[in-house]
């Protein structure tokens, strides 16, 4: 199937249930994500700061561009000044640069605080508690050029469906807490980013309002 025909199947699976795609499109040629603009996709995402950044000068500017990977501070001057969403906040200090930077640039940058579910090491993301700590911190009362919008979690790469799913029931949970703790009355704080290709059915299940899905749109690598 060609990217068009897998981004209409998918399209057809989540506009129903009001879930938003963002077309992971790390390591795709500019020519593929052309493809999936030219079939109306609009949001895309990437994990290096470098390629996010080459892309954007070539394509479309109406493109919304995410920021899905672990994100170092000396590199968020480069996608200040466009980025949309930056899914991948995982500390205090990565939130204060992405802060100043956007003041550089006299625009709000909205963010989703990245939670560790995962049963792996190699995994981003602040524990529970730590979101927490963060949220109720005086230093985050400063910061007025970013916006968290929500949060963001990966779970276990396994075949264990139960254990997936366990894990994003328990960001769903997380994420009614501080929505009520936190954000009552806001209403900018409403996306739960959960679900890649090999776990989406599941997380829409379980509450996601953003799947990342690459391989299902571009096929596998």
């Amino acid at each position: 199937m060609s990217i068009s025909d897998n981004l209409q199947k998918i399209k057809q699976e989540t506009d129903s249930v009001g879930v938003t795609l963002v077309a992971v499109s790390k390591t795709k040629s500019v020519a593929a994500i052309q493809e999936a603009y030219d079939a109306g996709q609009r949001i895309f995402g990437e994990n290096q700061v470098q390629e996010l950044r080459d892309k954007y000068e070539l394509l479309p500017k109406d493109i919304e561009w995410h920021m899905i990977g672990h994100l170092q501070t000396n590199k968020v001057k480069y996608i200040a000044p466009f980025i949309k969403l930056i899914h991948s906040v995982d500390s205090l200090k990565l939130l204060q640069e992405i802060n100043k930077q956007a003041l550089k640039h006299n625009r709000t940058i909205d963010c989703l605080l990245q939670i560790y579910i995962a049963d792996e090491e190699t995994k981003f993301g602040l524990a529970y508690d730590e979101a927490i700590e963060l949220l109720r911190s005086d230093d985050f009362g400063t910061l007025k050029n970013i916006r968290i919008v929500g949060l963001m979690g990966l779970a276990t790469n396994t075949d264990n469906e139960k254990m997936i799913r366990e894990e994003f029931y328990e960001l769903k949970t997380l994420f009614n807490g501080i929505k009520v703790s936190f954000f009552r009355k806001k209403a900018h704080f409403n996306e739960l980013s959960m679900g890649m290709s090999s776990d989406y059915k599941i997380a829409i299940e379980q509450g996601s309002t953003m799947i990342r899905l690459g391989s299902t749109i571009f096929g596998s690598r």
